[in-house]
């Protein structure tokens, strides 16, 4: 079957395919993904291979430019020379891996340039910088056109899914999450990794960017030069753990894509103004545009710089008055693998067990939807504490603690309420009954909202628990 024939097949519209269904069709036709990609792009739009490949090359050519500049002469109000810092013959490098910090350099010379002739954008400026770093760097380092075509490729496919999906402001769906995304699937292609491996890599790489926000509105400087370099960075390593190693992703790519859009607009609702909030006293200004704005404006500018650092730092000393001392900086072991899924909970449902008295008949368990859909490693830790007591620690007692409920006898009612951050243990015994209703917090952390039968006495039993209790 030709790709075109496999693509009807599987009810994919071909010519719009997602960067899924290309992995998909590749894997079906056992081809790499670039080759299907181009393959695509012919048919649907008419063109032979060379006008497609010639097209690709075209659309790079003013931000290789833009590298260029930002690479030698060029210098930007946000970035200074960064690019030419990094790319003289004795700067230190970022990695040893001589294409990676390539890529790394002229990424981040391309936001230079940015700042000199401008960029072509993709889904922003932002991701046009790392796919313009890798594509420059790997023209240097590989010979092989035909490869070079096949790469540009995944990332036009991957950075156009992204173009769409952006519809405000957020590095997410732009230069960190667009870049690490597109530039992972081009590590897989360039080092002959397989289509399965692309699809993890692509997925490894968007989950540590979901909802990161623009730095903000790229208007502090220097904060840019992390998110784009980041991107590469973060494409490398998906890209490694993917190919090399055993490490399980069962996240389709798709899937990851269409979530990092729908976080990309909740988080311009909800995290951007907080960061706008802290981050706007340090916006780079131009004296020749503040010639015209009053003064009286740019003296209330600069009192809520002043405030704004003043709260920042009394904010700062609240966290520090509550942190740990450097020598005692951990709390205990938390068996499953999330302090905030397991380690708050089984805790909740330790005090739960030490305020009842008796042999424990039943525990009932009540969770909000986010730790419900993450039973699988939080009720075993809640049964361990509930039923006997144990600590986050124990990891046999973990291991074990679905088999003696059963063989205890013990009723177990798990329920899914829709309070956030609420987990509610309570624990039916033959003398007394209790019930820990808290907050989930991070650091296997809670907060303790309504306990019977005595607060006073759940808080006694934490303290001797080790186990730490946040006031509101």
């Amino acid at each position: 079957m030709t790709i075109s024939e496999i693509a009807s097949y599987k009810g994919f519209t071909y010519g719009h395919m997602t960067i899924g269904e290309c992995i998909n069709v590749a894997t079906e036709a056992g081809l790499s993904v670039g080759n299907v990609i181009i393959e695509e792009a012919c048919e649907s739009l008419k063109l032979s291979k060379e006008e497609v490949t010639n097209c690709m090359e075209e659309a790079f050519q003013h931000n290789f430019e833009a590298a260029r500049i930002g690479a030698t002469t060029g210098s930007s109000f946000l970035l200074g020379g960064v690019g030419n810092d990094l790319a003289k013959e004795d700067a230190h490098k970022i990695v040893e891996d001589t294409f990676v910090n390539k890529a790394i350099t002229y990424t981040l010379a391309a936001q230079v340039g940015n700042h000199s002739i401008g960029l072509r954008p993709c889904a922003g400026t932002g991701d046009s910088c790392p796919y313009t770093g890798f594509v420059m760097a790997m023209k240097e380092e590989f010979e092989d056109f035909e490869l070079h075509h096949r790469v540009m490729a995944v990332i036009l496919k991957t950075g156009g899914m992204f173009r769409i999906g952006k519809r405000t402001t957020g590095c997410n769906m732009e230069g960190f999450g667009a870049g690490a995304a597109a530039t992972a699937a081009a590590f897989v292609e360039l080092y002959g990794g397989t289509p399965a491996e692309m699809e993890r890599a692509i997925s490894l790489a968007i989950s540590p960017t979901i909802s990161v926000p623009c730095t903000p509105r790229v208007m502090v400087p220097g904060l840019c030069a992390t998110h784009i370099g980041g991107a590469i960075l973060i494409g490398r390593l998906a890209s490694q753990l993917s190919m090399y190693t055993s490490l399980p992703s069962t996240v389709p790519a798709d899937v990851m894509i269409a979530m990092a859009a729908q976080c990309h607009i909740a988080s311009a609702k909800n995290i951007v103004p907080i960061t706008i909030d802290y981050m706007e006293p340090f916006f780079k200004h131009n004296e020749k545009v503040d010639w015209y704005i009053p003064q009286e404006v740019k003296e209330e500018e600069v009192q809520r710089q002043q405030e704004l650092i003043a709260r920042a730092i009394q904010e700062s000393r609240q966290l520090a008055a509550k942190a740990s001392p450097i020598t005692q900086p951990f709390g205990d072991a938390v068996v499953g693998g999330s302090s905030l899924g397991v380690g708050s909970p089984t805790n909740c449902a330790r005090i739960a067990h030490f305020l009842a008295k008796g042999e424990v008949k039943k525990v009932k368990i009540e969770i909000y939807d986010e730790m419900f859909a993450r039973r699988a490693i939080n009720v075993p830790g809640i049964l361990m504490a509930a039923i006997d007591g144990y600590g986050t620690s124990d990891v046999e007692a973990y291991k074990n603690s679905m088999d003696v409920a059963r063989a205890k006898g013990v009723d177990v009612e798990i329920i899914k309420i829709h309070e956030p951050g609420i987990q509610r243990i309570s624990v039916y015994a033959t003398e007394a009954n209790s019930m820990v209703e808290s907050v989930n917090s991070g650091g296997a952390r809670l907060i303790l909202k309504r306990v019977e039968p005595s607060i006073e006495k759940a808080r006694e039993i934490a303290d001797k628990l080790n186990i730490v209790i946040i006031d509101e």
